[in-house]
């Protein structure tokens, strides 16, 4: 199994680091544009190999998709972060660009591959990624949910003061701080639901808490996180490879889905080998439908941006 991962920047050399120490594949191709830096990343990490033990075989290139040929799954991770001063219709400008320029090189060489978007704005970037390249919707994928559930799981654990691994929770909805929606209703600690443990004040911080997860991380860093966001598309790219037939929340092309049709939103949905193979309808109460609507309004009104930039 091959993967190509565009963008080797933190989240993802990460995503590649990931990969390679959990065997997840037998191949792996970095892509950069700036000079040798995804070579470097790539022999940074093979010459990890002998003292960790994976035979992952990761390989570097300065924007020569040729390495790339045969992936069964991409990933793109490239584009800028909003800076200071810029407004949201040209970061979507710049970043659709970046995507519509790096997807049409990499689906030339890998007509058959499933296609993760992780550059921001997420929801939007996965349905400009589709849109360039009218493929099926089950080939394209956005990472956003399975960062924000891991994130909602970690506040979880934090308040409850139990291990991690015995939580459940999903997030669903857009990838931004007020467009996301924890489901606090159907989180769990080992069957028990979080309801009946903690208090409304309690449920509302931990929500609170994993709406703002990125910024808090941005501003203790001084950049954006890419340890769990890395991370996070491991998972996904595992679960396809591996047709493990995992529920992870992605964000996905609705058609009708939800009550709402024509635009990418976090949902929970089943990974495998094709991809997207099922989306799980979750029975959403009045008030969660109603936060629901208003994500989806959100995304809408940033989608409409996209027009300007790719017709």
């Amino acid at each position: 199994m091959k993967v190509t991962i565009i963008g080797a920047g933190n989240v993802g050399a990460t995503c590649a680091d990931v990969i390679a120490y959990r065997g997840i594949a037998s191949e792996i191709a970095l892509v950069d544009i700036a000079e040798g830096y995804a070579e470097g990343k790539a022999m940074d990490i093979m010459q990890c190999a002998s003292t960790t033990g994976f035979n992952t075989v990761v390989k570097g290139s300065t924007n020569d998709y040729s390495i790339t040929a045969n992936s069964d799954v991409v990933v793109i991770t490239s584009g800028i972060p909003r800076k200071p001063g810029m407004t949201r219709e040209e970061l979507i400008g710049t970043n659709a660009g970046v995507v519509k320029s790096v997807i049409e090189q990499a689906l030339a060489v890998s007509p058959k591959a499933i296609f993760i978007v992780v550059t921001n704005p997420l929801d939007t970037m996965a349905y400009a990624a589709l849109k360039i390249t009218g493929l099926d919707r089950n080939r394209v994928i956005g990472m956003g949910g399975a960062l924000d559930s891991s994130r909602f799981r970690y506040f979880l654990s934090q308040k409850l003061g139990k291990p991690i691994n015995d939580i459940q929770g999903m997030v669903i909805g857009g990838h931004g701080d007020t467009t996301m929606l924890p489901l606090m209703r159907l989180a769990t600690y080992k069957g028990i639901p979080v309801n009946d443990i903690l208090s409304v004040e309690e449920q509302e911080e931990v929500v609170k808490q994993t709406m703002v997860g990125g910024a808090t991380l941005t501003k203790l860093l001084g950049t954006s996180a890419w340890y769990g966001p890395g991370a996070a598309v491991a998972s996904v790219v595992d679960s396809i490879l591996n047709d493990q037939k995992r529920l992870i929340p992605c964000s996905v092309l609705l058609e009708g889905e939800y009550g709402h049709n024509g635009l990418f939103i976090g949902v929970p949905c089943i990974i495998g080998r094709n991809g997207v193979e099922e989306i799980v309808d979750v029975k959403l109460n009045q008030q969660e439908a109603e936060k629901f609507a208003s994500s989806v309004n959100a995304i809408v009104e940033t989608n409409s941006e996209l027009t300007k930039f790719l017709g």
